[in-house]
């Protein structure tokens, strides 16, 4: 059965949990920023954030700045525990601080130190961890790719040996429960041979709408993942997504190439209707991608067709955008901003 949506006005932060928080901090940001963020979360977290910003209508504007004020001042504690360790960080934010405020943070960074072995590790670069841990046993590597973010795991593994890779993965699809004794041993010891490596009113927000947005600009492996995931659960909700990711208008920003290939599947009786009500500049961007005899039939198709019903247009344009979305799939349309740029096999 499928799970049924509520939407929700946050008027109080007390309303938030942990994961509403991390849906109104993606709001609050720039929605190309959200969809990088989401990007480096595991496919499960991205999934449950989706949702909570999908269900939220609005939030009062002290119940978002109180939610980016958390977000700041547990990110500067993070930087000062970096710099000069946990004590140095619980000097600095006492003096920082409102007493409460850094009772709370501390405590909320402790937390998160004690419950992420090996978070050290996701301020080296990348290429130099793989250097790093390609000469470690493969047990420690499983251990170490176990206790990462899956973006990141998934970097190191592709840049071991082949046969380190086979040997990694088998260890890590065996383990079961490690000590937390025998973890911490392991992170000490990495960390210490690791050491020169580390670098140092209401506004109507959220909805279906701010999850299309975001996802527009994630690419397209990304959105499918969360979209398959989701889909599981609550597939009214993927519907509704899927249904304003894109549009008909949208084709402007399919590339010339893909324009030519999504004619191709295209009666000019359901491109001329399909094409009655977009704009202009649409239309030059269709006709630019065909023939002047073949663009001057559909221009006639149109003229002669005479009134028509809007439910037909609608119903000719979404076969269009859905052979749009097919093809993209199969690598042979790019849209802009969409990271085909990188995705397309020539």
């Amino acid at each position: 059965m499928a799970r049924q949506t509520f939407r929700t006005e946050l008027k109080s932060v007390e309303d938030l949990n942990g994961l509403r928080k991390a849906a109104v901090l993606l709001m609050a940001l720039q929605q190309d920023t959200a969809a990088q963020i989401l990007k480096h979360l595991d496919r499960e977290r991205v999934e449950e954030i989706s949702r909570e910003i999908a269900a939220i209508d609005a939030v009062a504007p002290e119940v978002r700045e109180a939610v980016i004020r958390e977000f700041y001042n547990l990110l500067m504690a993070r930087q000062y525990i970096d710099a000069g360790g946990m004590a140095w960080a619980r000097a600095l934010l006492q003096k920082t601080l409102p007493p409460d405020e850094a009772r709370r943070v501390i405590s909320v960074i402790e937390h998160q130190v004690h419950e992420q072995p090996f978070s050290f590790l996701q301020k080296t670069e990348k290429e130099n961890l793989v250097m790093f841990l390609q000469e470690e046993h493969p047990q420690t590597i499983a251990l170490v790719l176990s206790h990462l973010p899956p973006s990141m795991a998934t970097d190191i593994l592709a840049g071991l040996p082949t046969e380190r890779q086979i040997e990694v993965v088998q260890r890590v699809a065996k383990m079961d429960q490690t000590s937390p004794d025998v973890i911490k041993e392991v992170e000490r010891g990495l960390e210490k041979r690791l050491a020169g490596l580390v670098a140092e009113q209401f506004e109507r927000v959220g909805g279906v709408k701010a999850v299309a947005e975001i996802l527009n600009m994630a690419g397209r492996a990304t959105e499918k993942a969360i979209l398959e995931g989701l889909e599981q659960s609550d597939p009214q909700l993927v519907e509704e997504i899927r249904r304003l990711m894109f549009v008909f208008e949208d084709i402007i920003r399919v590339n010339d190439k893909g324009i030519q290939s999504v004619l191709k599947e295209v009666e000019n009786e359901e491109l001329a209707l399909a094409l009655k009500t977009c704009s202009d500049e649409l239309k030059n961007k269709i006709f630019s991608n065909m023939s002047e005899r073949a663009a001057q039939l559909i221009r006639e198709e149109m003229e002669y067709m005479g009134p028509v019903r809007v439910s037909d247009v609608e119903a000719a344009q979404q076969k269009i955008v859905d052979i749009v979305r097919r093809l993209e799939d199969a690598g042979e349309v790019i849209i802009a901003g969409r990271g085909g740029e990188s995705e397309l096999v020539v």
